[in-house]
């Protein structure tokens, strides 16, 4: 109704001369779950608080940086083994290959600190309401990483695991899980304890389509041999004992002077005193002794090995960003690595990709003159005609999300033509943009998408006695290549084809 005037003048109306309009949510912004060094802006405390940053710095300023992992070096004669002791959390390593990889905005939920036990619980957040659970409160995120579930025991990594697929496909059905196989830094098996095997009964039969599983890990360069010394060494007497060794015998061989030998031996003497300067003994070592720096060497090379899910969620932003969500995230390099852990054949690759459960585990390879590349753009679905591939569910998750989100103004408008037209019109308009950047597929609009709502279409006069208005739309969404077959015959010559 046109509004009444009482005194005279002029008055000026304006009216909206376009209609609403769907936005696309984003598509490629990770939550991160796992230990960190600290948890705080402030006096505030982050703990099991959802924090959004935008780089690695951002990340330093509020939970701190990497974790102090300690080893054991443990020698039998000229032999000796380098061994994790303690504080191997993963989620700052794998950070740092989500940003090296392509990363950008994500959040950072911290469970606890370095002094802290990796626990299904907390991950989760069955008790406390974080980990997992505080993820519930936020709209942005669209992937789920939880590196540090690796850290647990096999079935407990399991439990974490599932948990992830149900808040993806259950509780919010808005996000998709990246997970990581246990101990996928070994090499398969034909035995019971095959990892990839174990990995599939682990990830449960639930919520399959909203998860994709990668193997194997990855040996990565972004711990660097500058990070460690001698204060790394959780049983430093025997470490103490394995380096006078050397010098022993160096000085017996005749490599070292006896001499020299001593002083040496003076400078080795100073790694159990607290109060000598670190710096200074390390640099020294670090000159005169090949065992020390094979063994930081050793520290290094292991803590380079991390699980893909890191790198694989940058993957997932820099195709997003470059391409667009349709795009499957698959023959992409990986960066900041010199391999996968373990290299896998094409024949290898058969079950990975295709297994008879259906539950696909997407490969990393190594291809010459190319690198390291993921190579698998399955779920964890891979039986299902409908949503086998990565990026088309991720597409529909973002176009779901997308109409969902553009349809709330209209919650309580009358329930007649004009807000079916209005609707449909404002759905079409963003369903035709998706259309010409390559997410949906179709000569034609009509075979491309159709949207239909409407009385004696998709509602009945009861529906709208009800209050409901229901809206059909159907997509013809991109799928990948993911077979090319070229087939080559002979020709004879001059002859009909």
């Amino acid at each position: 109704m046109a509004k009444q005037y009482a005194t005279p003048g002029v008055y000026i109306e304006e009216k909206s001369a376009f209609s609403n309009s769907v936005v696309a949510v984003g598509t490629a912004i990770p939550a991160f779950i796992g230990h960190t060094e600290r948890a705080a802006a402030g006096k505030r405390d982050l703990t099991n608080t959802p924090m959004r940053i935008t780089s690695l710095v951002e990340y330093l300023s509020y939970f701190g940086g990497a974790p102090k992992t300690t080893f054991n070096v443990d020698a039998e004669g000229d032999n000796y083994t380098v061994s994790v002791d303690a504080g191997n959390y993963m989620l700052f390593r794998s950070l740092q290959m989500f940003y090296a990889n392509g990363g950008g905005t994500c959040y950072i939920v911290s469970v606890g600190g370095y002094n802290d036990d990796v626990s299904p619980k907390t991950l989760v957040g069955t008790e406390n309401g974080g980990g997992i659970t505080a993820l519930l409160k936020e709209q942005e995120p669209t992937l789920l990483v939880v590196p540090d579930a690796i850290s647990l025991e096999e079935g407990d990594c399991g439990t974490v695991q599932q948990a992830m697929l149900k808040h993806c496909g259950a509780d919010t059905r808005s996000r998709f899980a990246i997970l990581d196989v246990w101990n996928g830094n070994e090499s398969r098996s034909m035995l019971d304890d095959d990892v990839v095997t174990c990995a599939r009964e682990a990830y449960g039969n639930n919520f399959l389509d909203f998860g994709a599983a990668y193997y194997p890990w990855l040996k990565a360069t972004v711990v660097q041999a500058d990070e460690f010394d001698y204060t790394n060494v959780a049983n430093l007497e025997g470490f103490v004992e394995l380096l006078n060794k050397e010098v022993d015998d160096n000085v017996a061989a005749g490599f070292v002077k006896a001499e020299k030998g001593e002083l040496i031996k003076a400078e080795i003497a100073k790694m159990a005193d607290a109060d000598a300067n670190v710096t200074a003994v390390h640099n020294i070592m670090k000159a005169v002794s090949p065992v020390y720096n094979d063994v930081l060497g050793q520290m290094r090379d292991m803590l380079n090995v991390l699980p893909p899910s890191g790198a694989v969620a940058g993957l997932y932003s820099l195709v997003d960003s470059t391409v667009g969500v349709f795009k499957a995230p698959a023959n992409v390099s990986v960066s900041s690595v010199t391999g996968p852990t373990v290299n896998i054949s094409a024949t290898e690759q058969e079950d990975l990709n295709l297994p008879l459960s259906g539950k696909a585990i997407n490969a990393i390879r190594p291809f010459v003159g190319k690198g390291t590349l993921v190579w698998g753009a399955r779920t964890l679905d891979g039986n299902s005609q409908d949503w086998r591939y990565i990026n088309v569910r991720r597409t529909m998750i973002m176009l779901e999300q997308s109409v969902k989100f553009a349809c709330e103004p209209f919650v309580f408008r009358p329930n007649d033509a004009n807000t079916w037209i209005a609707v449909k019109s404002m759905i079409g308009s963003f369903l035709r943009s998706q259309w010409q950047a390559g997410a949906l597929v179709g000569a034609t609009e009509d075979q491309a998408f159709q949207v239909e709502v409407g009385l004696g279409t998709t509602m009945t006069p009861q529906d709208i006695l009800d209050g409901y208005m229901k809206v059909s739309v159907k997509v013809a969404i991109s799928r990948p290549a993911e077979f090319i077959v070229i087939t080559f015959q002979q020709k004879m010559p001059g002859g009909a084809e």
